[in-house]
This record gives structure tokens, sequence and C-alpha cells, in this order.
């Protein structure tokens, strides 16, 4: 028996017991994630006291999560959005120099390969919803315009779906789209005012929502990825302040430095020049982009 073997498990001494078994990890860094896991798990056991009842509904919700993943549906990922854990592990692995733009959560439902746009495309391809003209520019931590950004742009419809969740109602690619910057960095698409919508609720996390008296609606928002050669690839949102659940958006995606200002304009002239019939809602938002580690 070696030396990490010995030790009776005991209420007083469990974190040391359990803990002392890992000493040969092949893995040093997955001995240390375990190490921390282990000793904050019972230390919550200990403040909690939990019932052995309490222990294997505990249990059985996390089997029921995982039941409930599939190819397009992951339940896990849902649980750590909702606990806030998805939003730390974002900000801890996307810290960002002054200045530049704040990341947030990506989300179940963007799309690889949506189409690549010219500046100032419609990416509402059903005509349905409020119309609404997007713009600004993409810049450096210096002020200076980013040319050749790719900028990947997706959005829920004005009544909170997107299109993979309605598939057959909705065109594909519908309220998708990749544009471009050109030499002044700016960028410019037509599209619909966005709508707050629920998280999937109808499983064991939306019955947790419920238990502890949350609702499940993230508030109105448009999703970005902004890549540039050179810059650290930002994923982010812009979200409307005015939204009813700004303040208590049920996966905490909401940054202060993400509120975009969302203007109705009721000009027939600029409404004209859009294509628009009537009034529309108008947002300008820029986006700033950190070098890259070792960019020069």
């Amino acid at each position: 028996m070696e030396a990490h073997e010995k030790g009776f498990f005991t209420e007083e001494n469990s974190i040391e017991v359990v803990t002392g078994r890992n000493k040969n990890a092949k893995d040093e860094r997955l001995k240390q994630i375990m190490d921390v896991v282990t000793r904050k798990l019972h230390e919550a056991v200990r403040e909690i006291e939990p019932t052995q009842e309490e222990w294997m509904e505990a249990i059985l919700f996390l089997t029921r999560t995982g039941q409930m993943c599939n190819e397009w549906r992951q339940e896990f990922i849902l649980l750590s959005d909702t606990l806030g854990v998805s939003m730390l592990v974002d900000a801890i692995n996307n810290r960002k120099p002054s200045g530049a733009s704040e990341s947030t959560v990506l989300g179940p439902f963007h799309v690889q390969d949506a189409p690549e746009l010219e500046m100032g495309a419609n990416i509402c391809l059903d005509q349905k919803g409020e119309d609404m003209v997007v713009g600004g520019r993409i810049l450096d931590t210096e002020g200076r315009p980013i040319a050749d950004a790719v900028i990947d742009v997706w959005q829920a419809n004005d009544e909170g779906f997107y299109d993979v969740q309605q598939k057959g109602i909705q065109p594909e690619f519908n309220l998708r789209g990749v544009f471009r910057t050109g030499p002044d960095g700016g960028y410019w698409f037509r599209a619909v005012k966005p709508k707050y919508y629920p998280i999937p609720n109808d499983g064991p996390v939306g019955r947790m929502l419920d238990h502890l008296g949350r609702h499940p609606n993230r508030p109105a928002h448009l999703h970005y990825i902004i890549k540039a050669d050179g810059y650290e690839t930002l994923i982010t949102h812009i979200f409307d302040p005015d939204d009813p659940y700004i303040h208590s958006d049920a996966v905490f995606g909401v940054k202060q430095s993400l509120l975009a200002t969302f203007r109705c304009v009721e000009d027939p002239g600029r409404a004209a020049d859009y294509g628009f019939s009537g009034r529309f809602w108008e947002v300008n938002h820029d986006f700033v982009l950190a070098r890259s580690k070792g960019a020069n």
C-alpha cells in the first residue's frame, strides 16, 4: 500500500483522503482540476448538509439533463448558461485591452457558411417584421479603421425564432449574412427589429428556473462574429436597452458596453432610400478589435 492510499474516510478529512488518491495521475492538469472540484464540492456538501433524498434528487436532475441531450439540443450547455458559468468562462478566456469591445456567449444558433453579401444587403428574406438598418465601423484600439474585416451576423425574427428553429417556415439563411469592410472600416446592412425569446424551457433546466422563480427569456439582440487578420476574433452581441428583459437575461449575456441605441426614424425620404415603406429602426454601433498576441 502506498502512502497516499492510507487513511480512512471521515467527515473531517474527506477532501484530503479523496484528493490524495490522485497523487499518481498521468495528467497533471486533470489532477489540478479534480483537486479543486473535489474540494469545492465537499465544501458545498458540508455547508448544505443535504438529506439522502435531496442528494438523490440532485443525481436524478443530472441524469435527466443528460437524457435531454441530442444532436441539436445540449441541455448541459443550457445548465452552464443559466448558472452564469458559460459567461464566466467566456470572460476569463476573452480578457481585452482597454478600449476593445467586449465578448459574450456564442449561442446555439450560429450556422456555418452563411452567404457573403454586398454591403447594405437586406438579410431579412421574408419581409416580415419592423424594418431596421444597422451600421457602424470596425476599428482598432487606436481608433483606426480595419479594412477587409469579415462580419458574420445573425438574429432571431420579430417572433423570437431563428431560421433553424422554423425550417420550412422561414427561408434558409433568413436573417443571416456575412459582410466585408472596405478601407473605411464601415459596415451596414438591413434587417428587422429583433424580439426577446425564451431559451428552451421544456426540460430539467427550465423546471429548475421555474422552481427558482426565474424567467427563461433572453432580451432582444443581434449576434456578431468579427474576424480580421492580425486581430483577435470577437464573438459578441448588441442589445436593445429598452427590452423588458435587459436587466435579467436568463444566460447573463448582457454587458453594459453592448447596449446599442435603437432609434425609431419616421422620415419617408430616408425610408425610400433604404427600400422601406414606412418608419424604420436605426442602430449605429462601432466595434473595436484587439491585436492578436504577438501581432505587430
